[in-house]
């Protein structure tokens, strides 16, 4: 299971600037589009492997 660090701001960025690297890198025809898929697949999934090691989270947990 993925934990879930990356926040509601933090994904919405990671998607649209995903979208965007990805669309112009396509018709560049450039490498670039890993680093979007990349950013495309954090967001969507809400969860960063960088972030783990230091320990960095923008997901808020719902406190009740």
């Amino acid at each position: 299971m993925l934990t879930k660090n990356v926040g509601g701001f933090d994904r919405m960025a990671r998607i649209l600037l995903g979208i965007l690297v990805l669309s112009v890198a396509i018709y560049y025809e450039s490498l670039w589009g890993v680093l979007g898929l990349v950013m495309l697949l954090t967001g969507t999934l809400r969860s960063c492997p960088l972030y783990l090691p230091f320990g960095f989270s923008t997901h808020r947990k719902n406190i009740s």
